[in-house]
């Protein structure tokens, strides 16, 4: 059996995909590109409408590639329209999002092939760093948001189960691994347990260099959390989704933090570790937002200093809430604010970079890049900013973690200039 996987969207459906190469994997498959695979898994994302007109497209896209291959979609385009993928795009399966923990049985069972385990059970592409789902599902709903009604009720991993997960991806060569989760504040929500409990059972617990977090929303986090990370296997950066900065737009928006429960947050989370780096994700032209909401959004965006924004124009999914409000932004004025908002970000982002010329850090290299005619290695410093180093065209780096000095910034602005020390 050759099985080969597509993933949209969301760490959490890295981690998925990831999950489900190391189950192949351990009952003998092999992970191979689409063109040459009897089954191809893709994991589709429907946060925003293009989202869901890009799983469609990656449906056909990957049928035309290898018509013969037995084509299998999970995720949350296909929970949400299951029937329309089953029918009207031609899949074989459908696996919706609360039988994903069987999506390997399933295909079994659709294809059987006799188990021979192979020794590597961890997912190729990501030899570096590993995706871990530890919790899925939001008990929140924000007004926007699909994922939820797509995602369903939070479940957590028992901390265990994710010890047991990491010590198994640290004894295939992983560094570094990223905790994922649709309300990955909620973990243990279900289980009498917090994400502070299990953050300091997988220090406690595991020796993996480098852990990490992916997205968080910016409530239900203790002092107690932030405290850990005063421990520097405890990666300097938070993804803290702020959405906008007006409190108005955020009550619409049904949000549980508002602009002053930021700011604390953020208050908090540098006392413990004042290089602390933050990025975030900010809606324009949620309904009924106006300039002066705008005008919030982009002063407060200043003032936090995040290193990157993701920058979403609001479009209307249909089954949320916000999309039978009134007040629909012009698409004309979320573009200009779009511009204004990507030019700010820019800004911050060649400022953060900037602020880290000079220092030494620890970079996990990752993968060769030749740029302007040289080559190198890319990799992440602890605070999630990407480095560069020029090597000898016959060195390999990969999976390193070496200590450089940070000698400048590409001439592209995207990325730091590393020498070895």
């Amino acid at each position: 059996m050759q099985v080969a996987f597509q993933t949209l969207g969301c760490r959490l459906n890295e981690a998925e995909t990831e999950a489900w190469a190391r189950q192949f994997r351990a009952a003998g498959a092999a992970v191979v590109p689409a063109a040459q695979a009897d089954v191809v898994v893709l994991n589709t994302c429907a946060v925003t409408g293009e989202a869901a007109r890009k799983s469609r497209q990656w449906v056909r896209r990957l049928r035309r590639a290898n018509p013969r291959a037995r084509l299998v979609v999970s995720g949350c385009y296909a929970t949400l329209h299951p029937e329309q993928v089953a029918r009207e795009l031609g899949v074989d399966l459908v696996v919706p999002n609360h039988d994903k923990d069987h999506l390997v049985e399933r295909v079994r069972q659709l294809l059987p092939f006799a188990a021979a385990p192979t020794e590597t059970p961890v997912f190729p592409r990501s030899r570096q760093r590993a995706f871990v789902k530890v919790q899925d599902g939001c008990r929140h709903r924000c007004t926007f948001c699909i994922v939820t009604v797509a995602r369903g009720e939070e479940r957590s991993r028992p901390i265990d189960a994710v010890v047991a997960e990491i010590r198994a991806l640290r004894a295939g060569g992983v560094q570094e691994a990223v905790l994922s989760g649709v309300h990955l504040g909620g973990y243990g929500s279900d289980l009498g347990v917090s994400l502070t409990d299990l953050l300091a059972a997988v220090l406690a617990r595991t020796d993996l260099p480098r852990l990490r977090l992916g997205s968080l929303e910016p409530w239900e986090l203790d002092e107690g959390f932030f405290a850990l990370f005063e421990n520097p296997r405890l990666m300097p950066h938070l993804h803290l989704p702020l959405q906008s900065g007006s409190d108005a737009v955020l009550k619409r928006m049904a949000r549980r933090c508002r602009v002053d429960d930021f700011r604390e947050l953020v208050r908090l989370a540098r006392r413990y570790r004042p290089d602390l780096v933050l990025t975030t994700d900010i809606i324009v032209g949620f309904p009924g937002e106006t300039e002066a909401d705008f005008e919030r959004t982009l002063a407060l965006v200043a003032e936090i200093g995040f290193a990157h924004v993701h920058i979403f124009p609001y479009s209307p999914r249909e089954g949320t809430a916000a999309a039978a409000f009134p007040g629909q932004v012009d698409e004309r004025i979320k573009k200009a604010r779009c511009r204004r908002l990507h030019e700010l970000a820019a800004r911050l982002r060649r400022r953060a970079l900037e602020a880290h010329v000079g220092r030494t850090a620890a970079v996990l290299w990752e993968k060769a890049e030749t740029r302007a005619g040289r080559t190198g290695f890319s990799g992440y410093i602890p605070h999630y900013l990407r480095a560069w180093t020029a090597v000898a065209p016959e060195a390999d780096l990969g999976n390193r973690i070496q200590t450089v000095r940070l000698t400048g910034i590409a001439s592209e602005g995207d990325r730091l200039i590393a020498e070895p020390v």
